[in-house]
């Protein structure tokens, strides 16, 4: 897929991606609507996202354009291109989606069967960043670009520690660096840098961990009154659930979190033998074999036994 060629003639573009945004998702997002400004000056390519962490708008640039609760004045967009997830998904830019003349999907989760008009998804990719490089015209990157390419591939990779880095993903990276000279202090502070209350959250779930499955799963949770109790939010819990997968013998970590309107999302890693895709795919949610997540209501023991056994499963059938 050509992404100028796709876009072609569109003088309005929206851009989004998932909730809660990450790295791979606003980097993507960032640096689809540079790359567009750069080829078509003349075309407006608005970015909509939520809330992000203090350590991506420092970095992220032109992170000061980011639209946030859906504004705009435009009523339909002439393309809308969706990064880092499907439909259902994309919080008060959905309805710029529904809306749009055309649309693209372009993403790496084997969970999305596409929602675009046009769909580049390739679940092997390391990121969604990775996917939507392959999508440019490489004459056309330049160092704001770049950087947010890298932070993208950096956070979705856990920096190259995750088993969907690949060769191809290593040599990307590489040409990427080439344009961010300062790419040590990208990796500290996008995806190490903790704030103090990260660090007590951190700390928090750790020490009330529960390994089971004779320590091959380890979960760790938090409610939403607890968050409040030690004065974080939504953007403090980011990493908690990798920090989880260090643990020494474990085969897969599920992390837990309630939110304000009472429901609590799931965060779940794999060490390799548990394909967590399947596992959140069969209670609503999606993602990779390796990282996926998922939504619920209800108790969240009762999730936490419901989860232990499809991995306990998974474990026995290998």
């Amino acid at each position: 897929m050509n992404l100028l060629d796709e876009i072609a003639g569109a003088k309005t573009i929206g851009i989004a991606g998932h909730e809660r945004p990450d790295g791979d998702c606003i980097g993507s997002c960032m640096a689809c609507a540079l790359y567009i400004e750069k080829a078509f000056p003349d075309v407006r390519a608005d970015v909509f996202a939520q809330e992000l962490p203090g350590s991506l708008l420092k970095n992220i640039p032109a992170s000061e354009k980011i639209r946030y609760n859906g504004a705009t004045d435009i009523e339909h967009y002439d393309c809308f291109i969706v990064l880092d997830t499907g439909a259902g998904r994309l919080a008060e830019a959905e309805k710029h989606f529904e809306s749009a003349l055309k649309t693209i999907n372009i993403d790496h989760h084997v969970s999305n069967p596409g929602a675009g008009d046009v769909n580049c998804i390739d679940p092997e990719a390391s990121s969604t960043c990775e996917v939507l490089y392959r999508t440019m015209d490489p004459s056309l990157i330049d160092e704001k670009i770049a950087r947010c390419l890298y932070i993208g591939i950096v956070t979705d990779t856990g920096v190259f520690r995750y088993n969907t880095t690949s060769a191809a993903t290593m040599e990307l990276a590489g040409k990427l660096m080439g344009y961010c000279k300062d790419f040590p202090d990208i990796v500290k502070e996008v995806f190490y840098a903790k704030t103090p209350v990260q660090q007590k959250v951190m700390g928090y779930v750790l020490y009330n961990s529960v390994l089971s499955l004779e320590g091959r799963l380890i979960t760790g949770m938090i409610t939403y009154d607890e968050l409040q109790r030690l004065h974080a939010g939504i953007n403090d819990i980011e990493g908690i659930s990798s920090q989880l997968m260090l643990t020494e013998g474990t085969e897969a970590a599920v992390f837990i979190h309630g939110s304000q309107n009472g429901e609590f999302r799931v965060s779940m890693r794999s060490a390799g033998r548990v394909d967590c895709a399947a596992i959140t795919g069969k209670l609503g949610g999606g993602g990779h074999a390796g990282a996926a997540g998922m939504t619920f209501t209800g108790d969240p023991l009762d999730m936490i036994k419901t989860i232990e056994q499809m991995v306990k499963d998974q474990l026995d059938a290998v």
